[in-house]
């Protein structure tokens, strides 16, 4: 796709995603999902579905979009920024592995049937065993799946209906949950390379990076709102040096990220060897999650002592980071990856 063209289509895809999930957010929404049932809204993933997010990443004769990862990091950016709970994200890994395996699809990216990928056995790991019977981790919003699919070695993907799965759900700081699955030992079987898989997880870690460089973004946002609104002494807190300082200390950190997310996705997009591109994503998801943690801490400080209630907007952004910033590896995982595809002269 030449430059013109790609640029178009992210703006494109920027507007769509303005009109389901405003920047600013709906948080009296996303107030009312948390600690509730699923922690999502089926109603909007299946708007999701139709306006094609679902299949973005799928390939036009398998009936998704069949875009880069481009028009996919400003998609899911713009999500975060609107703190959307809905799992986008693992929905898109999982439409993905569907397609690759040329099982049908349709309910999937129409955003009817919510299936989440059960590929994590341990905590800090990307690592995917496969190990029959073993206990799949970290399933995020799992309590509104309908099925599961299980990576299990030397057979394939297991898909589970989660119609009787032995599933536990635990709740997470943003007010939603992370389920752990014990995978049932029968069900269909779906033949898959087991590179597609990782090549999936490896754009859902950058659709993370992305998400958490929204939920930042959106939080510095309304921390300047707060600083230009705030006044002591007789005039605003943002007038005052110190503040202006740490501003725009995190400001940078933000568009480092920025600069990171974009360019692992541009240079995706341009076919880069596995080893280049799998650096790449893992440093722009160590950056994002780092920054963000820092920049939305930083950000409940500037709102003083009213940040820290339950009450305050801005303490949503944190949470949400705190749940999102190891999920599909933690920075200091992504690190130790990059470290090992980036060759010292090119580090």
């Amino acid at each position: 796709m030449e430059p013109e063209d790609r640029a178009e289509s992210i703006r494109m895809i920027r507007d769509s995603a303005a009109g389901l999930a405003p920047r600013g957010g709906d948080r009296k929404r996303i107030r009312e999902l948390r600690f509730k049932g699923t922690g999502f809204d089926a109603g909007v993933l299946r708007q999701m579905g139709e306006q094609g997010w679902i299949g973005l990443l799928v390939p036009e004769e398998s009936g998704g979009a069949g875009l880069g990862l481009s028009e996919y990091v400003a998609l899911v950016e713009e999500l975060g920024a609107a703190l959307a709970p809905e799992p986008l994200v693992a929905a898109t890994v999982s439409a993905r592995l569907l397609a690759a395996a040329g099982a049908p699809l349709e309910d999937v990216l129409a955003g009817e049937s919510l299936v989440l990928t059960a590929w994590q056995e341990k905590p800090g790991s990307l690592s995917i065993p496969g190990t029959p019977g073993g206990p799949r981790l970290f399933l995020p919003m799992a309590g509104g799946a309908g099925s599961f699919l299980v990576p299990v070695a030397g057979r394939g993907l297991l898909r589970q209906s989660a119609e009787g799965a032995d599933l536990t759900l635990e709740p997470t700081q943003d007010g939603g949950a992370f389920g752990t699955l014990r995978p049932a030992e029968r069900g269909d079987v779906l033949k898959l390379d087991p590179a597609v898989l990782e090549d999936a997880l490896d754009e859902a870690a950058l659709g993370t990076a992305a998400y958490l460089l929204g939920v930042m973004d959106q939080a510095f946002a309304l921390t300047l709102d707060y600083l230009k609104t705030r006044q002591q002494f007789g005039k605003p807190i943002g007038s005052f040096q110190a503040l202006q300082h740490r501003a725009a200390d995190l400001k940078i950190q933000i568009a480092l990220t920025r600069a990171s997310v974009e360019a692992a996705a541009a240079l995706a997009d341009r076919g880069a060897p596995r080893r280049q591109r799998q650096a790449a994503i893992s440093r722009a998801k160590a950056r994002a999650a780092d920054a963000a943690l820092l920049v939305t801490r930083q950000a409940v400080q500037l709102h003083g002592g009213i940040g820290y209630t339950d009450e305050a907007d801005i303490g949503l952004y944190l949470r949400k980071v705190m749940v999102l910033a190891s999920q599909y590896g933690s920075a200091g995982l992504h690190r130790r990856r990059f470290a090992a595809q980036t060759p010292e002269e090119e580090a």
